[in-house]
């Protein structure tokens, strides 16, 4: 969406100023910029999705991959206003209970205008960008063409395709691009908006997601920006519908090139405020939903806290009927939503008039209520529900039909023969309204007053009296706190902290705590192996905790500032290693267990640092430590390491941030930055497996100093094999590196010659000659970015 009609739309709106969004670097991507929050600040919506802080606008690349929903959006995360487009992230289980992600798509990091763009999984890998065992997610994004973004981490970390570079390029105003799949011909098909002298799509097709053939346009003067283009049944018989960002829609076919329909005339599908800013806009679907439905959701631009504006309407599930004007769109809250359900009171065949409220005594913040009225016998004017209602008779809204104007909500409606029925879903910030079987809907931003003195409801009728056939008041919990957190772990939840705060940060699970806190799993176990990474801010000391009781009770081994490895338990410590412990680096430890023996690793090293023996714990809680300040624990995992090397003792950091997930070794670098083994050596053969998932490059380092210098053989992301050391590159190779995409690179130093072979070939493509260093240390160098390491071995 453009900038101009957001700001106009919503400046007036702002409740604080805020500073300009600012762009990032691939050294700090993924940021994950959130203060905390509780999800229950007045206004917030307790079932409708808002960011947790920052501005958010469109919805973006929905998609259903890998067991989860993604939800990513227009967003600035430094500000309450528009500026600096980034793509948001949040995922969930069940289209109910999100939580929020780092940055998906960051300026700085991620090139072109960051607008809004379209999403699908490649389940099939039609573009070849598949380079583990998860299907790849594919997003689509830039103005005045369209470049490819994807991600082969369920949307951990996104690459560029081809450095960013338009893979479509228009020359007209342009933007929003939207992608599907069409089955029939085994091809997709993109529409994007364009101003060609007046609004539409220019519809592409591609067989690989990557190139792109113009197949038409359609043009229509209401068609502005935010198109989504998909496939509903009627009756049985596929339909392909076209929409755009202000809910109008028409139903057509395509023939695999051209979209056409029969009823130019759009119909509009919510009758909300459908403009930049109001209370229905930009809505897109999911892709790749596990049971066929299309399911949809939309910006509502109304709602405002302390530290968030915008939010997105309670996921819908689209249908397609049959009327004299042609089919039309039905709009149903998904059936998801039952796992929010809490105490019900229902009625039946009741009469309401001026005097009788069958509702009295209800206080509710939260809540759905569906009803249905009989109109038959009816002699009242207007009758509905006023909600968050008060003894003075005020409400913070009435929902009525009004018999005389033909009207509900305010809006043009016709009953379905003697009957009106409403469905209302009631937030703490938001309101919609639907009725006759999804084909009338409304989004609405109510600043509803939650003070007990302000949750009352009633059900009346204006100037005569009406038959309720039923109803039903349903409360709805909050949807917060019950998905996964950022913390990266193979361990069960539900978590649980005994003292301090422990709170979501990218790097994983940051504690403050004054004294010991614990943060423990529901898992459990006796004889395990267990590690995780952990560092230092300001505490004293962090640390992973096995066989534990559910108060914390049981062992810790722990990086003590100190300049200590520890293992202890209450009332004794067991043994301790010695060695330099610097706040800010990351640790990784990995714990062993076998019956009364425990075992400690410490960085990956080939021999355990403590082996010890106690008898006190047997079986209990993993989970994590920290005590007296702050600390961060990420990848928490039972299970082998990820990083698979050849044997030697603990590595050390020179620089970055080095952290162990379940598959590789990964690296954050804003320049050069080193992981080095304790294994020397003079002439060897060494190889692994590297990827660049962004920035610039990642190596092998060998025969280097304790500071990192010596020689390093990479890939480099702006395309070449390159072999160097300090003040000097040796040779080159130039070759396409994609990131993301891990590369084999294989080393052979032998007196001063060296080798290097790139992805498995049988020759090498460097030979150089140097005579600067004779023997070194052997390990990892990363500059200017993230990479991933796998699989390091020495012969």
């Amino acid at each position: 969406m453009r900038a101009l009609l957001v700001v106009l739309a919503t400046a007036f709106a702002l409740l604080v100023p805020a500073g300009p969004a600012s762009a990032g670097t691939a050294p700090d991507y993924p940021e994950f910029p959130y203060a905390p929050t509780t999800y229950s600040e007045p206004f917030r919506g307790q079932f409708h999705f808002s960011s947790q802080s920052g501005w958010m606008n469109d919805p973006n690349g929905l998609v259903f991959a890998n067991g989860l929903y993604h939800f990513f959006y227009q967003h600035n995360p430094h500000g309450l206003e528009w500026d600096t487009m980034h793509w948001g992230h949040a995922t969930s289980p069940d289209l109910v209970h999100w939580t929020q992600k780092p940055i998906a798509l960051e300026p700085g990091v991620h090139p072109g205008t960051l607008f809004s763009g379209g999403g699908i999984v490649d389940k099939t890998n039609t573009s070849g960008l598949k380079t583990g065992a998860l299907d790849p997610i594919v997003v689509f994004s830039n103005t005045n063409g369209v470049s490819v973004f994807y991600s082969n981490d369920n949307g951990r970390s996104f690459q560029a395709y081809d450095g960013g570079r338009k893979q479509i390029e228009i020359p007209e105003e342009s933007r929003d691009p939207n992608v599907v799949w069409d089955a029939d011909r085994r091809q997709w098909v993109m529409v994007v908006w364009s101003n060609r002298g007046g609004n539409g799509v220019d519809i592409y097709t591609s067989p690989n997601l990557l190139q792109w053939t113009f197949a038409s346009r359609y043009a229509a003067d209401w068609l502005f920006e935010c198109p989504d283009l998909f496939v509903l049944p009627l009756d049985g018989t596929p339909q392909w519908v076209l929409t755009s960002a202000t809910s109008e829609y028409v139903v057509g076919s395509f023939d695999g090139r051209t979209f056409r329909t029969d009823r130019p005339q759009p119909k509009k599908m919510n009758l909300g405020t459908t403009y930049p800013g109001g209370t229905f806009y930009a809505a897109e679907s999911f892709d790749n939903t596990p049971d066929g439905r299309v399911v949809q959701m939309a910006w509502q631009g109304g709602n405002r806290g302390g530290s968030w504006t915008g939010n997105a309407t309670f996921p819908v599930a689209l249908g397609l009927v049959g009327s004299p004007d042609g089919p039309k769109i039905t709009r149903t809250p998904v059936a998801e939503l039952d796992s929010l359900r809490a105490d019900t009171r229902t009625w039946r065949n009741t009469t309401v008039n001026a005097t009788n409220n069958p509702f009295a005594g209800i206080l509710a913040d939260t809540y759905e209520i569906t009803a249905r009225f009989d109109l038959r016998g009816a002699t009242a004017q207007e009758f509905g529900f006023a909600l968050h209602s008060r003894s003075d008779g005020t409400a913070d809204r009435t929902v009525a039909y009004d018999r005389a104007a033909g009207t509900l909500y305010g809006r043009p409606f016709q009953p379905t023969g003697d009957e009106v029925s409403v469905r209302l879903l009631v937030d703490r910030g938001q309101l919609e309204v639907f009725s006759g079987d999804g084909l009338f809907s409304v989004a609405d931003n109510v600043n509803f007053d939650s003070a007990a003195v302000s949750q009352g409801i009633r059900l009346f009728a204006n100037g005569g009296q009406v038959r309720v056939k039923d109803a039903k008041f349903t409360r709805l919990s909050t949807s917060w706190g019950t998905a996964q957190s950022t913390l990266e772990s193979n361990l069960a939840g539900p978590w649980h902290s005994t003292a301090g705060s422990w709170t979501d940060v990218s790097g994983g699970k940051r504690a403050q705590a004054t004294g010991d806190s614990f943060y423990l799993s529901a898992s459990t176990a006796g004889d395990a192996t267990y590690q995780g990474d952990l560092r230092l801010d300001t505490a004293q000391a962090a640390g992973l905790t096995f066989r534990a009781t559910p108060e914390g009770a049981g062992y810790t081994a722990n990086i003590d500032a100190a300049g200590v490895v520890k293992l202890w338990r209450p009332g004794r410590d067991i043994a301790t290693y010695s060695t330099p412990i610097a706040p800010g680096q990351t640790y990784h430890l990995t714990v062993t267990t076998t019956g009364s023996r425990i075992q400690v690793w410490l960085n990956h090293g080939t021999s355990p640092i403590i082996d010890a023996t106690d008898t006190a714990y047997s079986a209990g809680r993993f989970g994590a430590n920290v005590y007296r300040g702050a600390a961060t624990v990420q990848n928490l995992n039972t299970g082998p390491s990820g990083f698979a090397a050849f044997p030697s003792g603990p590595w050390a950091a020179v620089g970055g941030t080095w952290t162990t997930t379940p598959d590789s070794l990964r690296a954050n670098a804003s320049g050069d930055a080193f992981y080095l083994s304790d294994r020397t050596a003079a002439d060897l053969v060494y190889e692994g497996d590297l990827s660049v998932v962004n920035g610039v490059a990642a190596g092998l380092t060998f025969r280097a100093g304790a500071d990192g210098a010596g020689y390093t053989a990479n890939i480099d992301a702006s395309g070449a094999v390159k072999l160097w050391r300090p003040g000097r590159d040796i040779a080159a190779y130039s070759t396409p590196i994609v990131q993301g995409r891990a590369y084999h690179l294989k080393v052979q130093a032998t007196g001063s010659r060296i080798q290097v072979w790139f992805d498995r070939g049988t020759s090498p493509v460097i030979d150089a000659v140097d005579t600067t260093y004779g023997a070194g240390r052997v390990g990892l160098n990363v500059y200017a970015g993230t990479a991933s390491v796998r699989q390091l071995v020495i012969s």
